[in-house]
């Protein structure tokens, strides 16, 4: 679908994990950026909506307010919440999850968010919260991405987020079936930082790109590429920084650890970063 002169704008935004202040002021300076187009700006979460953040109840319910004017992506932190709100997962001591969980709107927010997308493409543009493996094409993307939501969204959701998480397989075969296969799905869309010229990935570094372990290079780098045709979008590694490249929108700029909330005007790659204070 291409995009039209009178669309309204929309504004791609990095990982938010709670920061509610921040978020605030990133609507204001949206109003305010020169030469909008009509109509009320669209807005792009590319994951990480909840968790570490002081006010992840005030995110969610600020973001499900939007109704059809944003999309929000799942990243890891949403599937965690996700999986501490089933009883399948314990909070973990750095978690700040318990205003959701004892919220009076917590089964709405939950409900909403469980059917929220783990890949979202439109004119041109491919938003993941993490990454996508180098043999996925787009559409191979969207296909493997709503085999898991059609487990999110299903009646056994519990059972499904109990075998959701591990390390393992970290590669890709299209001859993975069940927890095997939704991992690995999983892991690549919401975890992704390297991954070596086979297309396996590394699960446990957060390091900057330069300093990624010895024959994984990141992801977005990898040769052949068969998604390099369009422009991806992510959030998810903060310490690597801003990245605006033709065909990389990388948003992640570390909110949540003092750094700044980002968003990217897509028509014309116009900034806006809001600066954030250390937990925000």
């Amino acid at each position: 679908m291409a995009s039209h002169p009178e669309d309204p704008d929309i504004y791609a935004v990095g990982d938010l994990q709670g920061c509610r202040a921040a978020l605030d002021r990133l609507l204001i300076a949206i109003q305010q950026a020169p030469n909008p187009r009509a109509g009320e700006a669209r807005l792009w979460f590319a994951g990480d909506l909840v968790n570490r953040g002081p006010d992840s109840l005030g995110v969610l319910r600020v973001v499900q307010g939007f109704g059809e004017r944003a999309v929000a992506v799942l990243g890891n932190h949403d599937l965690n919440l996700l999986a501490v709100a089933a009883g399948v997962r314990r909070q973990g001591r750095s978690d700040t999850l318990a205003p959701i969980l004892s919220a009076p709107d917590r089964e709405s927010l939950l409900e909403w968010l469980r059917h929220r997308p783990l890949a979202h493409y439109e004119n041109g543009h491919l938003m993941v919260h993490a990454g996508v493996l180098p043999s996925w094409r787009v559409e191979d993307t969207l296909a493997l991405a709503g085999e898991v939501e059609t487990q999110l969204r299903g009646p056994h959701w519990r059972a499904f987020l109990a075998d959701l998480f591990g390390n393992l397989p970290n590669a890709w075969s299209p001859n993975l079936r069940g927890a095997d296969r939704w991992r690995v799905i999983v892991n690549a869309l919401t975890r992704l930082r390297f991954a070596n010229a086979a297309g396996a990935m590394e699960l446990t570094s957060k390091e900057a790109a330069s300093l990624g372990p010895a024959g994984y290079v990141p992801w977005f780098e990898l040769p052949q590429r068969k998604t390099a045709d369009n422009t991806l979008i992510c959030g998810h590694w903060s310490t690597l920084g801003l990245i605006n490249r033709p065909n990389l929108l990388a948003l992640d700029t570390g909110c949540v650890w003092g750094g700044k909330l980002t968003a990217v005007r897509l028509r014309d790659r116009h900034l806006i970063q809001i600066d954030c204070a250390p937990g925000c």
